[in-house]
């Protein structure tokens, strides 16, 4: 059965034709990146009134209906009159993953050129973000069975065991990888059970950038101290504005059966804490374990960017979100 299912996920997830996107590197594109909490909603909403831009959102939650709170969403009316896309596009119990990412940005870039405004694509994500612009990978599509066997297999066995196997079947592929990457061990092992097929065997991602445009990268910091301390007060918030009842509403919306969302920082410890009592002690662990995940999760994005050459830093500690937005609004001018 497996087997006969190969040619259909690779036919799915070859690389598909973008329509009406032209080779045209005067058409500029601007990615604004960051941390977690560092205020890039807000900025690339005064960016989008300075050159008339739309904002594509490259939030791999944000795409769920009423993942609101733990995704810090950005509500309408703060939205200002900016036409967001990718936001609120799929009920919480579908599937959204980076390759229908890739393709529907793109379908938002060409909308946005074709009313001559400017293409803003905002968030965190150091994978779609690479997606974006890199082009998707390889390989077939989830499959829901296979990745909860394997998700039990590491919580019973652990990542060593699984890491092993990994290093048997493929190891080429674990020679990328150490037994740390839990996700990735998990997702290698599955594409070899769906396909039959080594990972090692499929294309990679390209290191250069997609050549259809312009882009003007950035990537938003501040010290990690600074930082953490903004974190830990975001988290409290989302508690204080009812966090833990969106949770209960999603759950009941199917939130559980997507392996995604459900695994989403802030949901899945959300998710554990309402298996227990409830008490006020099950709570404090609760918060505690949500504000160190999202730290966790803002140090991994860090790394991510800074390996990544096309993206240039800008300090929010030495400049001001003003002289940041000025310093992005030359670059876009002046670069050719």
């Amino acid at each position: 059965m497996i087997k006969d299912s190969v040619d259909l996920f690779s036919y799915l997830y070859l690389p598909k034709k973008i329509e009406n996107v032209q080779e045209n590197h005067n058409k500029k594109i601007i990615v604004l990146a960051g941390p977690t909490g560092i205020g890039k909603s807000d900025l690339s909403i005064k960016i989008a009134h300075a050159v008339v831009g739309e904002i594509i959102s490259a939030d791999s939650m944000q795409v769920y209906r009423g993942m609101d709170i733990g995704t810090a969403k950005i509500k309408k009316p703060q939205r200002e009159g900016v036409l967001h896309y990718l936001i609120d596009i799929r009920d919480v119990n579908k599937v959204f993953n980076v390759v229908d990412f890739y393709y529907e940005a793109y379908q938002a870039v060409t909308q946005i050129f074709a009313k001559e405004h400017v293409p803003i694509v905002t968030g965190g994500s150091g994978f779609y973000m690479h997606v974006f612009l890199h082009g998707p990978p390889m390989g077939p599509p989830a499959n829901a069975e296979i990745r909860k066997y394997l998700n039990q297999q590491m919580d019973d066995m652990g990542p060593d065991v699984l890491y092993e196997r990994l290093q048997i079947l493929d190891p080429e592929y674990a020679q990328t990888i150490s037994e740390r990457d839990k996700h990735k061990i998990i997702r290698a092992l599955e594409i070899i059970a769906i396909t039959q097929k080594k990972v090692s065997d499929f294309p990679k991602i390209g290191n250069r950038k997609n050549q259809n445009y312009n882009y003007r990268c950035w990537f938003l910091s501040l010290p990690k101290e600074e930082l953490f301390l903004r974190l830990d007060k975001r988290c409290e918030k989302m508690i204080q504005e009812g966090f833990i009842d969106e949770v209960i509403r999603l759950k009941k919306e199917g939130l559980e059966k997507n392996l995604s969302a459900s695994q989403a920082i802030g949901y899945k410890q959300c998710l554990e804490f309402l298996k227990t009592d409830q008490s006020q002690k099950e709570k404090e662990i609760f918060v505690e374990k949500f504000k160190s995940v999202t730290k966790h999760y803002v140090k991994k994005q860090i790394t991510w960017f800074k390996k990544d050459p096309y993206f240039r830093w800008l300090d929010m500690q030495k400049n001001d979100e003003e002289r940041i937005k000025e310093i992005i609004l030359q670059d876009y001018e002046q670069s050719f």
